[in-house]
């Protein structure tokens, strides 16, 4: 009991640290305490599985979601932290850190095989949206996905037309179970 109460406690602290870190100039300014050059960090690396040990476990609202997908060239299943989008009823991916994110090309190899997990673990395929359809779903994903807007560089209150020029950059998947 004495431990459920401390891992509570570190789990409020670092949520509500996170919270205040979301208001700050650092985050607002290209998140760079978890990015450098739109790579993860160690910091980036740490909170990232952090994070998608949380959303696996269905800690957190249910837009936040591990995602695991098989190296393409490794064979290893890896997981991180996603917040699905959702556009005209639909569930999607998008990939703030665009192209060059490992787990679009893993998802790509596997022909959009991967596996959510929040709460239990389900087998999904993944659509690859054509670009010219792709920003009004990354608008939408900016609405809910705030941690991902220091990474894309129109703001989530722009209209659609806004997000058309950048649209091809960032890879957008169509979940479907």
């Amino acid at each position: 009991m004495k431990t459920a109460r401390i891992l509570l406690f570190c789990v409020l602290g670092l949520a509500g640290a996170y919270a205040l870190y979301l208001r700050s100039a650092t985050h607002r300014n290209g998140n760079r305490l978890f990015y450098r050059d739109g790579r993860p960090n160690l910091a980036g690396r740490a909170a990232g599985r952090a994070w998608a040990f949380a959303g696996g476990l269905g800690l957190g609202p249910s837009s936040l979601v591990a995602l695991e997908t098989t190296g393409h060239r490794s064979g290893r299943v890896s997981s991180i932290p996603i917040v699905l989008g959702e556009y005209q009823g639909e569930r999607y991916v998008v990939s703030m850190l665009g192209e060059r994110s490992p787990w679009v090309r893993n998802v790509r190899a596997a022909g959009g095989r991967a596996v959510i997990r929040h709460g239990r673990r389900r087998e999904v395929r993944q659509l690859e949206v054509p670009p010219d359809r792709r920003a009004p779903v990354i608008k939408a994903y900016l609405e809910r996905a705030i941690g991902a807007r220091p990474h894309i560089p129109v703001d989530h209150s722009a209209p659609v037309e806004k997000f058309e020029p950048i649209a091809a950059e960032y890879p957008v998947f169509r979940i479907e179970a």
